[in-house]
């Protein structure tokens, strides 16, 4: 038993996890204020933010006015500069580790820095998912028992850091294997065992990872998984085929957390309640970058991380902040973090009113296509 002046309440643990969260709901634009305050402090002890006169702003719209927006090419000759050693060239702090994305927004996957604040945001962030669910819902089973881990694996290349060579991997098999969890919460399998079985993400590939998890987890208490939505698919649809069960059959799933992709209700809902039973689905908006936001409550949208970092919307002929826009506008995201200012993640955004989004896409043809013919046709229901 701990010492009475060492004791904590559980309650107020989990509280610490969303109590910030639900105050930069009340207020976000005073949120984002302080957000940006602390944001400039970091700027302002790199050579990039000196450059644009971090320590001179006074204002959102004088950061704007100093802070070009700016996409992964446009950053790549100051990750270069990092990676050869001198990290205040861009950053605040040293690198703890480098990640890769899944490559989704190219043909190549984009390779960033992870500084010891960005990951401790990316677990912060990442529990405040599962803890919202249980204190808000009042199921704390969820929090007692393990969570599938299918993330892609956390070792598959090496470079060279400062003369070293040096792993990386997947950001998200990467921040499982970093990550500590809640005191209760673990993931299964352990992220080590994943990279063990290789660094492939062919079919092959993933039904090896797959089978470690069904026989690790067969005689566990599951009580959710968390990832990447169409990898959680594919292994249920695995289980079923392999060994003739639905994972609902094995285990008692209290929630589904899901993430990657967009129409997560709608496309992956049914099909995903047909393999892990009724269990709830929490979307979630994470990237390699940060984890941004997770849904509040049962409707379909996700509310961002006030709290935590800076939201931006490029509407085309004006930048607004995210919090400012009104019931069905909609742009270009620009996020500005503890590592990346005015980032342009290349995802678009739409509001739905009191704090609720939904990412519809990737910024290409296609979806500005897709879009303006769903405003169209079925704008009227906005």
């Amino acid at each position: 038993m701990l010492p009475e002046n060492e004791y904590i309440d559980a309650g107020t643990i989990l509280n610490s996890f969303v109590g910030p969260w639900y105050k930069s709901l009340e207020n976000p634009a005073k949120a984002q204020e302080q957000v940006l305050w602390d944001l400039l402090k970091k700027y302002g002890s790199t050579d990039y933010g000196n450059s644009h006169n971090a320590q001179n702003i006074n204002s959102i719209r004088e950061y704007q006015a100093n802070f070009p927006i700016v996409n992964y090419a446009a950053l790549l000759p100051y990750l270069k500069q990092v990676q050869d050693g001198n990290y205040k060239a861009f950053l605040p702090e040293a690198p703890e580790c480098w990640v890769m994305t899944r490559g989704s927004t190219g043909k190549q996957s984009k390779v960033l820095p992870a500084t010891p604040t960005h990951l401790k945001q990316i677990f912060f962030c990442g529990a405040r998912a599962i803890v919202h669910f249980a204190m808000s819902r009042e199921n704390f089973e969820v929090l007692t028992g393990n969570i599938l881990n299918l993330n892609f694996p956390s070792s598959v290349h090496t470079m060279t850091q400062d003369g070293k060579d040096l792993k990386y991997g997947y950001s998200s098999g990467t921040y499982a294997r970093l990550n500590p969890m809640l005191s209760q919460v673990s993931l299964l399998p352990r992220q080590e065992d994943i990279d063990a079985l290789g660094s492939g993400i062919g079919r092959a590939d993933w039904e090896k990872r797959f089978e470690l998890a069904y026989q690790q987890a067969l005689d566990k208490n599951v009580t959710a998984t968390m990832g990447v939505t169409p990898v959680v698919l594919a292994f249920a649809k695995y289980v079923q085929r392999r060994h003739g069960k639905k994972p609902a059959d094995l285990w008692r799933f209290q929630a589904l957390f899901c993430t990657s992709v967009r129409k997560i209700h709608f496309k992956y809902g049914p099909v995903l309640q047909k393999y892990f039973g009724k269990a709830p689905i929490v979307e979630m908006y994470t990237a390699t970058e940060g984890v941004f936001g997770q849904q509040y409550d049962d409707l379909p949208y996700v509310v961002p991380n006030y709290d935590g970092y800076l939201f931006e919307v490029d509407m085309g002929k004006k930048v607004k902040l995210l919090h400012e826009l009104k019931r069905g506008e909609w742009g270009r995201l620009i996020i500005s973090s503890c590592m990346l200012p005015r980032y342009d993640i290349g995802d678009m955004v739409e509001a739905a009113g009191k704090n609720h989004y939904r990412i519809f896409g990737r910024r290409n043809t296609l979806t500005l296509l897709e879009h303006r013919l769903y405003r169209l046709f079925l704008g009227w229901l906005l």
